[in-house]
């Protein structure tokens, strides 16, 4: 799968400073910051990872949820884990760390929002330069991925920006002689995704998931914050409002469904097709074998075209409902239209007379 570009929600908080470098500062803050979210790529996390995002969810939550009742076209079902355990008072040691002369400690942690856990694992912290060298581009400084994290730096000022899939924080801060100890709020949730037509699982090769921000409902042109999401990856996003678009095959079942992410909570969402796997043959005889060369057109009742394929025996996943076929072999065409019923794969055959 291709990298991804991250398109974070950040919350750039400054530091009290003093009056010289207070504005020029923030300027280069922001700055680096818009940087950051432009070659930053997104994490997704593979289901076998899941330990890397273990505070995110209560340890019931692992395993996927079943299907409910949901409100969406027609529906996705959701299942929230239970409440996360109350954070500690402090997540750092209240002893300074030693550190080599010429140098400060800074020690980062983030968490779900104000007063909410911390996020164990998965943080990707990078520490940047507060101006661009003469290229254009801020240095990164330093680069880690964990929960918390300590940073020995030389005194001076940078951005900390700190990532945790879609969801993001930057800071800028100014290290001088002491211990600096700053905790980031990344309001972040995280989806899982599935499908299913009736009670049966859709292969993961079969399936695929784009994430819209906002409501399916909304009028408003938007472009995907993350595509090709497969079958039980868990995409980390900030906590809001978005609409999945699932796909199932490459014609025309397609289902959208609006799910709202909450900060600190995994979210398992089976989104349900209507549809089957349709087999077409053009053949001689009932049951006999399918003619080869054979062109394809599937269309809806009002003859606007669905599909186009050429094969013996080409299989197609449709959604439910009316369709009319037309085969063409060796310069003769053939007709005929057929129902396709929710759940129920099956032979299409034409007869070549």
């Amino acid at each position: 799968m291709p990298p991804r570009l991250e398109i974070a929600a950040i919350a750039l908080e400054k530091i009290p400073m003093s009056g010289w470098g207070r504005d020029r500062f923030a300027r280069c803050a922001v700055a680096a910051v818009l940087s950051i979210i432009l070659f930053v790529p997104v994490l997704f996390v593979p289901a076998p990872a899941l330990a890397q995002i273990e505070s995110l969810m209560a340890p019931h939550a692992l395993a996927p949820a079943e299907p409910v009742p949901g409100s969406g076209t027609p529906g996705a079902s959701i299942a929230f884990p239970a409440p996360l355990a109350r954070p500690p008072a402090t997540p750092f040691a209240q002893a300074s760390p030693a550190v080599p002369p010429g140098h400060v400690a800074l020690m980062v942690a983030a968490r779900y929002g104000p007063n909410a856990p911390l996020i164990s694992a998965g943080v990707i912290w990078r520490i940047y330069a507060p101006t661009p060298d003469s290229p254009g581009m801020f240095r990164l400084v330093k680069e880690e991925r964990a929960g918390t994290q300590e940073f020995v730096l030389p005194p001076g000022d940078y951005v900390v920006h700190a990532s945790f899939g879609l969801a993001s924080a930057a800071k800028a801060v100014r290290l001088r002689s002491d211990t600096v100890r700053e905790v980031f709020d990344i309001p972040a949730g995280g989806v899982r995704l599935q499908g299913r037509v009736s009670d049966i699982r859709i292969p993961a090769s079969q399936i695929s998931f784009d994430i819209y921000p906002g409501s399916q409902f909304d009028t408003a042109q938007r472009r995907p914050i993350a595509q090709n999401v497969l079958t039980g990856d868990v995409v980390l996003l900030p906590e809001g409002t978005y609409y999945i678009v699932s796909t199932y095959g490459d014609v025309n079942s397609v289902v959208r469904s609006d799910v709202q992410v909450q900060a600190g909570k995994l979210t398992d969402i089976v989104v349900t097709h209507r549809a089957a796997v349709i087999t077409l043959k053009l053949v001689n005889q009932n049951g006999g074998e399918a003619l080869a060369n054979t062109q394809w057109t599937v269309l809806s009742p009002d003859g606007d075209v669905i599909k186009e394929s050429i094969g013996a025996f080409p299989r197609l996943v449709l959604a439910e409902g009316d369709y009319h076929l037309i085969a063409r072999n060796e310069g003769r065409t053939y007709q005929r239209d057929f129902k396709v019923i929710n759940g129920v794969d099956s032979e299409v055959e034409l007869m070549a007379q």
